[in-house]
């Protein structure tokens, strides 16, 4: 049997799926073949099996360097259940717990073990590895080792220290799921990945709707959403503690059951409040972004950011763990100028504590405050916002609309406004550029907000100049104008609109202007046909995975994800071949838990025969 055969048996027998996602099998292959691998795949994508196949392959044993304990433990619980024997190597151990895991790893015990980066110079662990049998080392969420990336991790910088102290070079993996390519250099260069397989599978997930809200009252933006998404599960990013216990509040005062979760609490209530969530006792988290990363809670039905992250990188990956289980999922933006001020403060003052010198620390904030305004830029814009989030990464959507988001649910036209393009130059003119994009948009649309008249910006000739385009067609305006150098926004803590270097010709109309923008009327929303889940009989193996999964004391979705069981449900299986053939049930699953479903199944059609 050649070594992509058995990497095609585990894919069955083990994890239970009848062929690799994209991009997975050539990693496999790759990995196998013994390269080194640079692999960026979008959240919900599958990296984990690309890892995990060659380590049931490959002798010996793979090392996963990972960045936190949630991730660990929902890997190696998930692992258990498949059959894999695995551990986690990271501070929740007890001392006496640490050494009888790494006792065993000696032994042989594991085939994969997870370990944090800071533990990899330690000197139990590295006795370890120099005597083991090291077929590879993972690095997962790979970005946290660039500085250049969101999200930089200094114990990452231990990685490739750590693979010199080895006897033998083993091969290496990087995978991450938001990377441009300056961060995908520095990863290659940071991990000294020789001649790697490159890959990038696509950051497009299309199972993901994406919508933004722009200002308004938050908490009202916020109860609208749950109300249309009741009985659904999902995560609620704030940017900070406070901000979290506020909202939280706020949720639990109108009797909804939430948890809340930031750095700010004890470990021990972290612990109960993700257990609440990931368990499915409370269906709403509120959380910093200190909840999420690896959190592999397959049933997330969307994910709503009350306040707007500082990048793209890191809205995509929080956006990401909605839908993890391939159903359609919703990823929504509230968006205030006011997140755009919050941000810009903790940029500033995120070196405060940094070992960097002083002229790396103002390139790293120079980076992050270019990051941001392209944050701004997406939360803002009109155009498509899949299209904007692809674009960022490096990609181009095809057609520029993905009919999928809540700008393209607008209907456009396309038509010429050379002669609006001119009076909203004169009016950021008469605005004598000291204020931003919102004030000249509610001024040349003749709002009546508090503020504009207690300013009496109401008295300026450029004031409901155009009123019948309405604020979020002018915003649009003003955003395309920007683009084309016609307008340009200042930097600092306030950003102003004023002329940009081509103002004068479009003033005098000296050449025509011409944008796709929304007209009244949404357009409808694109249907997506796929086999319907017979809803009687997923009710009824929902309550059985339930209650196997206390009886258990796991996460449901490690007995089986959402996903398995709207399968079951549209598969209606009889036998356990049938049931072989459910997606996600492997061999192993289908001897710990396929009779018990089997019987939830049967007794659901006899009863309606």
């Amino acid at each position: 049997m050649t070594a992509m055969q058995a990497a095609h048996r585990a894919l069955s027998e083990v994890f239970g799926y009848d062929s690799f996602r994209p991009g997975q099998e050539s990693i496999v292959s790759a990995i196998l073949s013994g390269r080194d691998v640079m692999a960026v795949m979008p959240t919900g994508a599958g990296k984990s099996l690309c890892y995990q196949i060659p380590a049931l392959v490959l002798g010996g044993v793979t090392i996963v360097v990972s960045p936190l304990i949630s991730l660990m433990r929902d890997q190696v619980a998930s692992l258990i259940q498949s059959g894999v024997r695995a551990a986690y190597l990271n501070s929740s151990l007890t001392p006496r717990q640490f050494s009888l895991a790494l006792e065993n790893a000696r032994e042989g015990v594991y085939r994969i073990i997870y370990v944090a980066p800071e533990r990899l110079l330690t000197p139990g662990f590295l006795s370890f590895a120099r005597e083991a049998e090291i077929a590879q080392v993972v690095v997962d969420e790979a970005h946290c080792v660039s500085q250049w990336g969101q999200d930089f991790r200094p114990g990452y910088l231990e990685i490739e220290p750590f693979l010199r102290e080895l006897p033998v070079r083993p091969r290496v993996s990087a995978f991450t799921a938001t990377a441009t390519e300056a961060v995908r250099r520095d990863i290659m260069r940071l991990l000294k990945l020789a001649h790697p397989y490159e890959i990038t599978t696509g950051f497009d997930r299309p199972n993901l709707y994406f919508e933004v809200r722009r200002g308004g009252d938050k908490d009202m933006a916020l109860l609208r959403f749950l109300a249309e998404h009741r009985d659904q599960s999902g995560i609620i990013y704030c940017g900070t503690r406070k901000g979290v216990e506020t909202v939280a509040g706020m949720l639990a005062g109108r009797g909804m059951d939430v948890v809340a979760y930031h750095a700010g609490m004890g470990e021990a209530e972290r612990g109960h409040a993700q257990e609440d969530f990931v368990s499915d006792r409370a269906p709403l988290i509120v959380a910093t972004n200190a909840f999420g990363m690896g959190i592999d809670k397959s049933n997330v039905s969307f994910v709503v950011h009350y306040n707007m992250p500082k990048d793209l990188e890191s809205y995509y990956q929080e956006a990401g763990r909605a839908g993890r289980d391939g159903e359609d999922a919703v990823c929504c933006l509230l968006y205030h100028p006011s997140d755009v001020h919050l941000n810009t403060f903790l940029i500033e003052h995120s070196m405060d504590a940094s070992p960097l010198d002083e002229d790396t620390q103002k390139i790293v904030i120079e980076r992050a405050k270019e990051r941001l305004r392209q944050m701004t830029y997406y939360a803002t814009s009109s155009g498509c916002l899949r299209a904007r989030i692809l674009s960022y990464f490096g990609e181009t959507l095809e057609g520029g609309r993905c009919g999928n988001c809540s700008a393209c649910q607008m209907e456009t036209q396309e038509r010429d406004v050379t002669r609006e393009a001119g009076m909203i130059v004169a009016g950021v003119m008469a605005l004598g550029g000291r204020y931003g994009k919102a004030a000249v948009a509610k001024v040349l649309a003749g709002s009546r907000d508090a503020r504009i008249r207690e300013k009496q910006l109401d008295k300026l000739s450029a004031f409901g100049s155009l009123r019948s385009e309405g604020e979020e067609n002018i915003r649009a305006m003003i955003d395309e104008l920007i683009i084309d150098e016609v307008l340009e926004i200042t930097d600092g803590q306030y950003p102003l609109l004023r002329p940009g270097p081509r103002a004068r010709e479009v003033l005098r109309g000296d050449e025509p202007v011409r944008m796709s923008l929304h007209v009244r009327e949404p357009a409808q929303k694109r249907v997506k046909m796929k086999p319907v889940a017979d809803k009687g009989l997923l009710s009824r193996l929902v309550a059985l995975r339930r209650r196997i999964a206390e009886e258990q004391h796991v996460p449901p979705f490690i007995i089986f994800t959402n996903a398995t069981l709207s399968d079951m449900a549209v598969k209606r299986p009889r036998t356990r071949a049938q049931m072989l053939r459910v997606a996600g049930v492997g061999e192993n699953k289908m001897e710990r838990y396929g009779d018990a479903f089997l019987r939830v199944v049967g007794e659901y059609l006899d009863e309606q025969a």
